[in-house]
Protein backbone atom coordinates (compact mmCIF):
# COMPACT_ATOMS: atom_id res chain seq x y z
CA UNK A 1 0.00 0.00 0.00
CA UNK A 2 2.68 2.06 0.68
CA UNK A 3 4.35 1.42 -2.83
CA UNK A 4 1.29 2.45 -4.40
CA UNK A 5 0.37 5.56 -2.05
CA UNK A 6 4.17 7.01 -3.53
CA UNK A 7 3.43 6.20 -7.17
CA UNK A 8 0.15 7.75 -6.48
CA UNK A 9 2.25 11.04 -5.36
CA UNK A 10 4.05 10.84 -7.96
CA UNK A 11 1.78 11.24 -10.29
CA UNK A 12 -0.29 14.08 -8.50
CA UNK A 13 3.31 15.77 -8.58
CA UNK A 14 3.41 15.47 -12.12
CA UNK A 15 -0.01 16.50 -12.73
CA UNK A 16 1.06 19.78 -10.97
CA UNK A 17 3.93 20.26 -12.57
CA UNK A 18 6.79 19.44 -10.41
CA UNK A 19 9.38 16.82 -10.99
CA UNK A 20 7.28 13.56 -10.02
CA UNK A 21 9.90 13.03 -7.17
CA UNK A 22 9.02 16.78 -5.66
CA UNK A 23 7.68 15.03 -3.08
CA UNK A 24 9.47 11.66 -2.14
CA UNK A 25 11.63 12.89 1.03
CA UNK A 26 8.55 13.79 2.63
CA UNK A 27 6.76 10.40 2.58
CA UNK A 28 9.34 7.96 2.22
CA UNK A 29 9.80 7.63 5.69
CA UNK A 30 6.34 8.08 6.99
CA UNK A 31 4.56 6.36 9.26
CA UNK A 32 1.41 5.59 7.65
CA UNK A 33 -1.84 4.01 8.77
CA UNK A 34 -3.67 0.64 7.86
CA UNK A 35 -6.91 0.70 9.40
CA UNK A 36 -10.23 -1.90 9.23
CA UNK A 37 -13.40 -0.47 9.70
CA UNK A 38 -16.32 -2.45 10.99
CA UNK A 39 -19.76 -1.01 10.55
CA UNK A 40 -22.39 -3.66 12.21
CA UNK A 41 -25.89 -3.53 10.92
CA UNK A 42 -28.42 -0.85 12.00
CA UNK A 43 -32.45 -1.65 12.31
CA UNK A 44 -32.67 2.49 12.26
CA UNK A 45 -29.49 3.54 9.90
CA UNK A 46 -31.01 7.22 9.43
CA UNK A 47 -30.34 7.48 13.41
CA UNK A 48 -26.40 6.67 13.34
CA UNK A 49 -23.28 7.12 11.06
CA UNK A 50 -20.77 5.21 10.41
CA UNK A 51 -18.72 8.16 10.30
CA UNK A 52 -19.74 11.62 10.45
CA UNK A 53 -18.97 14.12 7.59
CA UNK A 54 -15.17 14.74 7.60
CA UNK A 55 -12.06 15.52 5.28
CA UNK A 56 -9.12 12.93 6.26
CA UNK A 57 -6.22 15.30 7.85
CA UNK A 58 -3.86 12.81 6.24
CA UNK A 59 -2.03 13.46 2.46
CA UNK A 60 -4.10 10.76 0.53
CA UNK A 61 -6.43 7.79 1.61
CA UNK A 62 -6.59 4.69 0.15
CA UNK A 63 -9.81 2.77 0.70
CA UNK A 64 -11.43 -0.63 -0.31
CA UNK A 65 -14.94 -1.13 0.27
CA UNK A 66 -16.37 -4.91 0.73
CA UNK A 67 -19.45 -5.62 -1.36
CA UNK A 68 -22.06 -3.35 0.82
CA UNK A 69 -20.54 -0.57 0.44
CA UNK A 70 -21.45 2.87 2.20
CA UNK A 71 -18.79 5.58 1.14
CA UNK A 72 -20.57 8.67 0.52
CA UNK A 73 -18.27 11.87 -0.99
CA UNK A 74 -20.06 15.08 -1.22
CA UNK A 75 -20.10 16.58 -4.88
CA UNK A 76 -22.44 18.88 -7.08
CA UNK A 77 -23.84 20.39 -3.44
CA UNK A 78 -25.31 16.67 -2.68
CA UNK A 79 -24.24 13.55 -1.00
CA UNK A 80 -23.32 10.71 -3.56
CA UNK A 81 -22.90 6.88 -3.14
CA UNK A 82 -19.16 5.95 -4.09
CA UNK A 83 -20.47 1.99 -5.89
CA UNK A 84 -17.98 -0.58 -4.25
CA UNK A 85 -15.79 -2.57 -6.61
CA UNK A 86 -14.03 -5.16 -5.38
CA UNK A 87 -11.63 -4.93 -8.10
CA UNK A 88 -10.56 -1.32 -7.11
CA UNK A 89 -9.71 1.76 -4.90
CA UNK A 90 -11.21 4.79 -4.05
CA UNK A 91 -8.66 7.19 -3.52
CA UNK A 92 -9.22 10.49 -1.59
CA UNK A 93 -7.34 13.52 -1.10
CA UNK A 94 -6.53 14.71 2.43
CA UNK A 95 -5.92 18.35 3.93
CA UNK A 96 -2.16 17.71 4.03
CA UNK A 97 -2.27 17.10 -0.07
CA UNK A 98 -4.08 20.30 -0.62
CA UNK A 99 -1.56 22.39 1.60
CA UNK A 100 1.34 20.59 -0.59
CA UNK A 101 -0.91 21.38 -3.35
CA UNK A 102 -1.29 24.51 -2.44
CA UNK A 103 -5.10 24.46 -2.48
CA UNK A 104 -5.08 23.05 -6.28
CA UNK A 105 -6.32 19.73 -4.86
CA UNK A 106 -9.06 19.99 -2.36
CA UNK A 107 -9.45 17.51 0.28
CA UNK A 108 -12.85 15.45 -0.32
CA UNK A 109 -15.59 15.59 2.22
CA UNK A 110 -17.03 12.21 2.75
CA UNK A 111 -19.06 10.32 5.42
CA UNK A 112 -19.70 6.34 5.40
CA UNK A 113 -22.90 5.22 6.49
CA UNK A 114 -24.16 2.17 7.88
CA UNK A 115 -26.48 -0.59 6.53
CA UNK A 116 -30.04 -1.76 8.10
CA UNK A 117 -29.46 -5.38 7.33
CA UNK A 118 -25.66 -6.15 6.86
CA UNK A 119 -22.53 -5.56 8.33
CA UNK A 120 -20.12 -3.64 6.74
CA UNK A 121 -16.55 -3.61 6.25
CA UNK A 122 -13.60 -1.32 4.77
CA UNK A 123 -9.85 -1.20 4.62
CA UNK A 124 -8.27 2.40 4.85
CA UNK A 125 -5.25 3.32 4.24
CA UNK A 126 -3.52 6.26 4.94
CA UNK A 127 -0.40 8.30 3.48
CA UNK A 128 1.16 10.33 5.91
CA UNK A 129 4.25 12.23 5.62
CA UNK A 130 7.41 12.31 8.26
CA UNK A 131 6.12 13.91 11.16
CA UNK A 132 9.34 16.17 11.81
CA UNK A 133 9.34 17.36 7.74
CA UNK A 134 8.20 20.24 6.35
CA UNK A 135 4.39 20.25 4.38
CA UNK A 136 5.12 23.29 2.24
CA UNK A 137 3.53 23.66 -1.03
CA UNK A 138 6.56 23.85 -4.26
CA UNK A 139 8.11 27.52 -4.47
CA UNK A 140 6.88 27.12 -8.47
CA UNK A 141 3.25 26.44 -7.82
CA UNK A 142 2.96 29.37 -5.16
CA UNK A 143 4.61 31.73 -7.96
CA UNK A 144 2.49 30.32 -10.23
CA UNK A 145 -0.97 31.09 -7.89
CA UNK A 146 0.49 34.58 -6.85
CA UNK A 147 -0.29 33.61 -3.46
CA UNK A 148 0.56 31.14 -0.63
CA UNK A 149 -2.51 30.01 0.79
CA UNK A 150 -1.32 27.33 3.73
CA UNK A 151 1.74 28.27 6.04
CA UNK A 152 4.42 25.45 6.32
CA UNK A 153 3.84 23.16 9.20
CA UNK A 154 4.65 19.57 10.17
CA UNK A 155 2.47 16.29 9.93
CA UNK A 156 3.11 16.15 13.75
CA UNK A 157 1.39 19.90 14.30
CA UNK A 158 -1.54 19.09 12.34
CA UNK A 159 -1.55 15.28 13.85
CA UNK A 160 -1.40 16.95 17.51
CA UNK A 161 -3.71 19.13 16.04
CA UNK A 162 -6.49 16.55 15.21
CA UNK A 163 -6.59 14.03 18.23
CA UNK A 164 -5.78 16.77 20.79
CA UNK A 165 -7.85 20.18 20.03
CA UNK A 166 -10.57 19.33 16.54
CA UNK A 167 -12.41 16.40 15.76
CA UNK A 168 -11.71 16.23 11.56
CA UNK A 169 -14.31 17.93 9.98
CA UNK A 170 -15.12 19.80 6.45
CA UNK A 171 -13.28 22.97 8.10
CA UNK A 172 -9.99 21.33 9.68
CA UNK A 173 -7.38 22.67 7.13
CA UNK A 174 -8.50 25.97 7.59
CA UNK A 175 -9.07 26.19 11.62
CA UNK A 176 -5.55 24.05 12.02
CA UNK A 177 -4.50 27.06 9.95
CA UNK A 178 -5.66 29.66 12.49
CA UNK A 179 -4.73 27.52 15.25
CA UNK A 180 -1.21 27.42 14.15
CA UNK A 181 -0.83 30.98 13.15
CA UNK A 182 -2.44 32.01 16.80
CA UNK A 183 -0.24 29.89 18.54
CA UNK A 184 3.39 30.97 16.50
CA UNK A 185 1.91 34.21 17.70
CA UNK A 186 1.57 33.46 21.54
CA UNK A 187 5.34 31.77 21.38
CA UNK A 188 6.74 34.82 19.61
CA UNK A 189 5.22 37.26 21.65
Amino acid sequence: MKQLGMKLIELLAMSLGVDRLHYRDLFEEGCSIMRCNNYPSCQQPSLTLGTGPHCDPTSLTILHQDHVGGLHVFADNKWQTVPPRLDAFVVNIGDTFTALSNGRYKSCLHRAVVNKYKERKSLAFFLCPKEDKLVRAPNDIVSMDGTKHYPDFTWSHLLHFTQNHYRADQATLPNFTKWLLSSKTTHTS
